[in-house]
């Protein structure tokens, strides 16, 4: 396949070249890459592309992302037509197919010297204001040759996971298991291109992951800073006080700075600021790095850009600006990211709770948020968190689980899957029992999925992570009291709105409260089928746990009372349970027949999770098993044609 691409630097320079697109295309500085365009703005491989078609596959693999039409990517790859302006440092390629053979000068691809595009620090790109001169900031003028950059891109790691290894079946992933082959590994050589290799995500150990981290010691998993790292944070505080005093960061809008051509705008000043300051940064720094770091600083969120667009990552905990843990397939384990001070911490939260309209501050220093692609944030900020601002977030799979997926993970048994659909078409009220990180929401998600199309859900959440793909749903956040103290719209004042909405199905995202007993009287008046989740170690506890929280609810009513509206309106407890090696299991799936005759709840497992032990590397072992009992409500399956007469029943 021929392909003409058309190469603009933001300098002026315009050039247009035929190639030869088989296979795969590399694209960066370094000489053996397919596409060669001189430029220290653009890693020495930037990015890799892909034809098909009238398409072209770009994936990222640069320091500071690259730019496909409106999408900033960042370790990743999309789809995007033949045309689209792709921009790679400070040039702008533009692919188009083409009929007439490649001349043979130019069968590589590379963009050679004899181009003469101006160096990219000559001038400002265009929509930048002039940066001042060397009298104009602080520091000896740049030295005549920079640094030498790494070998290899500056974020691969050779023993970074490819790709995500799902470990559970929260929306974070399932069960361990082999990783797939890298989508756009190649390696093979061929003329003009270089030797491609994996994309790899920031991992913990990762050397040099943020610069000037490296040496750092730990006490009780604190890190204390070295005397170096302390004058290198100095040195980033102010490139960015200069960058804000130039470009006025501060007075362009939130949204604004989600424009993903800021980027390239502040990359570029934020390069003629390092080079100024010249031999005041260390040549242990590696310069191109900083740049990308300080650049997610100011217009993203800091450290944790990276952390967020690695796939093997679940979990992200920030204790304080040193000191950030993340989950990684069921395993906490400590990050070599960190942020430049808690006021850049203090930062990242008010762009992520601005925009939801939500504030932190302190009178009200906790939050909880999302980010825009659904994942869950948690803030807290000084005078209660005592070591420094801290952030939890939990993120959310692009794509929603499926339960053929939990088969694949072992997470649940076929048999369970499709005992659990036919359960909630018959519009049996469930809970969803487990404890924290267990993978409650993402059952919760998966089994709503089985609600037929027909029937109106509305679902109710603190911070919205359902993903229901049914056309007629309408989801409900919560809201909390603005500065007045006014305007707060808790879960059970959304629960008792819903019951004026005519829903057919009501799903809570967690009962964590008095909401819990209005969500009784809703699945006891006519709102069969609604489920929701409650934290919890066992089917029993789950029940407790929901008779205490219709306790908090303000209403004076006997415990028989309480008990008695359990046993009528829950039918079945779905028990989740997180394991040592990090695997997320449905351990239990009982259903709820009534009280005895001492008010106990009478709970009878329909399906169990029985441990064997323990395998070689440590995973857990075991067998999902059916106890034999046959539900109350089997029949309720055979009438609406669920199962056939004569079974199998389970």
């Amino acid at each position: 396949m021929n392909v003409l691409v058309v190469i603009e630097s933001q300098s002026g320079g315009k050039r247009t070249i035929q190639l030869r697109a088989n296979g795969l295309l590399s694209i960066g500085r370094d000489p053996e890459c397919g596409l060669r365009i001189k430029s220290d703005l653009i890693s020495r491989q930037h990015a890799v592309v892909e034809f098909s078609g009238q398409a072209v596959r770009v994936e990222d693999r640069s320091t500071n992302g690259t730019l496909a039409g409106d999408q900033l990517l960042r370790k990743t790859s999309v789809w995007v037509p033949f045309g689209t302006p792709i921009v790679v440092g400070d040039h702008t390629l533009t692919f188009q197919s083409a009929g007439a053979p490649p001349r043979d000068d130019l069968a590589d691809g590379t963009v050679r010297g004899g181009s003469q595009m101006p160096p990219p620090m000559n001038r400002p790109a265009a929509g930048m204001p002039q940066m001042p001169g060397p009298s104009q900031l602080p520091g000896p003028p740049p030295p005549p040759a920079r640094p030498p950059f790494p070998s290899q891109p500056a974020h691969h790691h050779p023993s970074a996971p490819q790709h995500p290894q799902p470990q559970g079946m929260d929306a974070r992933g399932g069960p361990s298991r082999p990783p797939p082959a890298p989508a756009f590994a190649d390696t093979t050589h061929r003329p003009g291109a270089a030797t491609t290799q994996g994309v790899g995500g920031a991992t913990a150990g990762h050397a040099g992951a943020t610069t000037g981290h490296a040496g750092a010691t730990t006490t009780g998993g604190r890190r204390k800073r070295t005397p170096e790292q302390e004058a290198i944070n100095e040195l980033r505080r102010e490139i960015h006080r200069q960058l804000l005093e130039h470009l006025d960061l501060a007075a362009i809008k939130a949204n604004q700075l989600d424009d993903p051509s800021m980027r390239p705008k502040v990359i570029s000043a934020l390069r003629r600021i390092v080079e100024l300051m010249g031999v005041r940064i260390p040549q242990t720094v590696e310069r191109d790095r900083l740049v990308g770091e300080l650049a997610d600083e100011a217009l993203g969120l800091g450290p944790l850009e990276h952390l967020l667009s690695d796939p093997s990552v679940s979990e992200i905990m920030v204790v304080d600006p040193d000191t950030i843990y993340i989950e990684r397939n069921g395993k906490i384990v400590l990050s070599e990211q960190r942020f430049t001070d808690d006021e850049r911490v203090r930062a990242v939260i008010e762009r992520i709770v601005t925009p939801l309209g939500r504030r932190i501050d302190e009178s009200s220093p906790l939050v909880d948020a999302r980010l825009k692609d659904g994942s869950r944030v948690n803030a807290v900020i000084k005078p209660i968190a005592l070591r420094g601002s801290a952030i939890t977030i939990r993120k959310f799979a692009k794509v929603p689980l499926t339960l053929d997926k939990l088969y694949g993970y072992k997470a649940i048994s076929p048999q369970m899957g499709r005992f659990l659909t036919r359960a909630v078409v018959s519009k049996k009220n469930i809970i969803i029992s487990g404890g924290t990180g267990s993978g409650k929401t993402t059952l919760l998600n998966i089994l709503s999925a089985a609600i037929p199309d027909d029937e109106r859900i509305v679902t109710i959440e603190d911070a919205a992570e359902l993903q229901l793909a049914q056309p007629h749903v309408v989801s409900l956040e919560t809201r909390p009291a603005n500065m007045e103290g006014k305007g707060e719209y808790s879960i059970r004042d959304l629960l008792k709105n819903a019951m004026r909405m005519r829903p057919d199905r009501v799903v809570v995202g967690e009962c964590r409260g008095g909401e819990a007993l209005d969500m009784l009287q809703a699945m006891n008046t006519g709102h069969d089928g609604s489920l929701t989740t409650t934290h919890a170690n066992s089917p029993a506890e789950a029940l407790k746990r929901i008779e205490t929280l219709c306790l908090m609810a303000g209403i004076d009513l006997p415990s028989r009372a309480v008990r008695e509206q359990i046993a009528a309106s829950i039918h079945l407890v779905v028990q989740q349970s997180r394991f040592s090696d990090g695997a997320r299991k449905v351990t239990a799936v009982s259903e709820v027949v009534g009280l005895d005759d001492e008010l106990n709840f009478e709970i009878i497992p329909i399906y169990a999770f029985v441990r064997t032990g323990t395998g070689p590397k440590g995973e857990v072992l075991g067998d999902f098993k059916a106890t034999g009992y046959l539900p109350s409500f089997l029949n309720e399956f055979i009438v609406k044609g669920l199962i056939p007469a004569g079974g199998p029943y389970l």
